[in-house]
This record gives C-alpha cells, sequence and structure tokens, in this order.
C-alpha cells in the first residue's frame, strides 16, 4: 500500500506525522509544492493547475490513496481530482463542526488561508453548523510562510498573532481551528495567546482516520514497510533532512510525543536506506 500525501508545501507534513501514528506500517509519497507555496493568496484557476500536475505525478508512482493536505487545494479542486481518479482520495476541511459541538457556550475562531475563506466549500459549511453565529475566522497566510522559512521564532510570531487578533476578546473563545495544514507547527505559539481552557483543533486526526476506516475495508492495510519518498515540486528530494526536521518539530511540540514517531525519528528511517 503506497499512500499519496500532497500539500502546497511542508504543512502536509503534519497530516503525514499523523499518519505515521495511525498507519505506521504503510509507505508514503510525500509531494511538497514548494516552487508554488504559498497557495492560499493565488487565484484559484493558477492553484487547480499546480493541484493537478501534482496529482497526476503521484497517480503515475502508482499510488493506492491519497490525502490532500491542503485545506486550500481541497476548497478548490477535490471533487474534479475524484472524478478523474479512481484510488480513494481524502481532502481536508476545517474542523468547524467538532469546535461548535465541544464548546457550546462559547465562541469559536478558525485560522485559514485567504483562499479557504472564501470558497464556497467553506461557506457551506458555516452555513451547516454554526447555526448560532458563534464562529469567527480569520486569515493567518503570513504562518505559511513563516513555516516554510522555518521561521519558529516565539517572538516574532506571536506579536504577529497579537496584531492580527487586536480587538478581539480572546475570552469569549472556547476553540480555536486550524484551517490550515501549516498552522499545526504554531500550535504552541496560538496555546501561549489564547486562555489556557481554550481547545485547540485541527483536521488531521479525522482526515487520516476516515482513510484508515476505508483502507480497512476495502483489506488494503498493513501492506507497506513504511518507507516515506519525498517529491518537491515533481522532482524526487536527494535530501531529506529538511523534511524530517519539520517532523522533529511537531514531534517537539507534542506533549507527550507519540511513541511510535519518536522511534521513527530515531532510527532515521527513510526511502533512502
Amino acid at each position: 500500500m503506497q499512500i499519496g500525501v500532497f500539500d502546497s508545501g511542508i504543512g502536509g507534513l503534519s497530516v503525514l506525522y499523523e499518519a505515521l501514528k495511525q498507519m505506521p506500517h504503510e509507505d508514503y509519497i510525500y509531494y511538497a509544492d514548494t516552487a508554488n507555496v504559498p497557495y492560499g493568496d493565488k487565484h484559484r484557476e493558477q492553484v487547480r493547475h499546480c493541484i493537478f500536475d501534482a496529482v497526476r505525478l503521484l497517480a503515475q508512482e502508482g499510488i493506492n490513496a491519497l490525502i490532500v493536505a491542503c485545506n486550500t487545494a481541497t476548497s478548490v479542486a477535490i471533487q474534479d481530482i475524484r472524478r478523474q481518479y479512481d484510488f480513494p482520495i481524502i481532502g481536508m476541511e476545517p474542523a468547524v463542526k467538532p469546535a461548535v459541538n465541544s464548546v457550546p457556550n462559547k465562541r469559536v475562531m478558525v485560522f485559514a488561508t485567504p483562499l479557504t475563506l472564501c470558497e464556497s466549500k467553506f461557506v457551506h459549511l458555516l452555513h451547516q453548523v454554526d447555526t448560532n453565529n458563534a464562529v469567527d475566522f480569520l486569515p493567518l497566510q503570513e504562518l505559511v510562510r513563516f513555516a516554510e522559512a522555518f521561521e519558529f521564532d516565539t517572538a516574532t510570531v506571536t506579536m504577529y498573532l497579537r496584531d492580527r487578533l487586536d480587538g478581539y476578546d480572546l475570552n469569549q473563545y472556547g476553540a480555536v481551528v486550524l484551517g490550515c495544514t501549516h498552522f499545526r507547527f504554531f500550535e504552541d505559539h496560538i496555546r501561549s495567546v489564547f486562555p489556557k481552557d481554550t481547545i485547540i483543533i485541527d483536521g488531521n486526526f479525522g482526515t487520516v482516520r476516515n482513510l484508515r476506516k476505508i483502507l480497512i475495508s476495502k483489506n488494503d492495510f498493513h501492506h507497506g514497510t513504511g518507507r516515506i519518498k519525498y517529491y518537491v515540486s515533481g522532482m524526487e528530494a536527494a535530501d531529506t533532512a529538511m523534511m524530517e526536521r519539520y517532523l522533529l518539530r511537531l514531534r517537539q511540540i507534542e506533549s507527550p510525543p507519540c511513541a511510535s514517531i519518536t522511534n521513527f525519528m530515531n532510527t532515521g528511517k527513510n526511502d533512502n536506506e
């Protein structure tokens, strides 16, 4: 079993990280379209072109399933991709429903990219679940750029967050939804800005869980060796050190670290061995 994980850049590594926890015995191809990141502030047709180029390559590599680990890409192209390919394709969606259900007496803040927030998919989602008008949303495009530059300086990021949230009463919010996979790298920064009891939710766990259920139902599970191959905008990555540096970052902000990921990082398992 070979699973493709696609994102505009390194944000989808947070989804791969979750996949390694839930499905450690599958093989993976991770595709980062770093030549075109960020997607969130581009025209939708330009983004669609990038997405189809990436998925075409992954299909040629023989993937058996695909995680579109990008909320923006999911918003603009997921249905068309599914019509073109017959393997299971799972996309990302801001986890607004579980957030609203978790804090019925509080407001919910959704962080995402500008393109995700303006797409009809997100608008329809809000119409379905935000019946009490308790959801606010805010684009945080700069976090994508910070992540791609491996810029996790606490003071710089926190200052940016406080500036963007100026004017909001943060005590009103019971939950924050990370509607971009890049934002998972900044969970500790976001947690430091909001009250301690604020819940932070992303869609990574549910997305991987859904794919896991599909693969089990198709008897396509535990059919790999745990290898990971990395592609960067159409070319196989010769140096995987940077990708694994991001996985290490995720392990460091997770408390306690997942045992299977700790083992993966300690053994340095990758496709080049």
